[in-house]
């Protein structure tokens, strides 16, 4: 039963970051760099004359395609920078949906976009900032529909990265310490 104002999950616009930090096209590397360090930004997104996403640009960016190359950053653009397309995702979309896709394409940020226009930015670090208060949501939980979190079992299966081989997975369960995969588990000859 569902209790007026209060949804299942928490959704993506509940954890982006908004408004986001945008530059031009043309707007110089290096002028993207201090506008990264004057506002302590780990991206930046980069749009066309209509505001309209063209890439990304992250510190990676910057290192890979600029300081190891030994490339003037005054003499770069932004897109030429820039980790184009911008990969996205809708703000009513599920965290556990961003963090699959985040996995999936191995990347740590996704633009979110509504009715066509960017509104935000969601990171691993967002989601990451959210879980132990999930975790304390769902033993309340527990508590409120009548079983007590000693009641809950201890091999309920958990979503995140598996800590031996960093693979996202919808049914971690811990093993020796550990959280594993079904896969790893199963390397491991547990019976989990």
């Amino acid at each position: 039963m569902a209790t007026i104002g209060m949804r299942e999950r928490m959704i993506v616009k509940d954890v982006m970051t908004s408004p986001v930090f945008t530059v031009s096209e043309n707007t110089t590397v290096n002028d993207v760099a201090q506008l990264m360090d004057k506002h302590n930004l780990g991206c930046i997104i980069v749009t066309d004359k209509y505001e309209k996403p063209l890439g990304i640009i992250t510190e990676r960016d910057l290192v890979s395609r600029v300081l190891a190359k030994n490339s003037q950053p005054s003499k770069m653009t932004a897109t030429e920078v820039m980790t184009s397309p911008l990969i996205t995702i809708e703000p009513d979309e599920t965290l556990s949906e961003a963090a699959r896709r985040m996995n999936r394409l191995n990347i740590r940020r996704l633009g979110v976009i509504y009715k066509g226009n960017l509104v935000g930015i969601v990171s691993s670090k967002d989601i990451l900032a959210v879980t132990p208060e999930l975790i304390e949501i769902i033993q309340e939980k527990a508590k409120i529909e009548g079983a007590s979190v000693e009641e809950v079992p201890e091999q309920t299966p958990l979503a995140g990265n598996c800590d031996q081989c960093g693979r996202w997975s919808d049914s971690l369960k811990e093993v020796e310490g550990n959280f594993l995969c079904e896969e790893c588990r199963a390397e491991l000859g547990a019976t989990y």
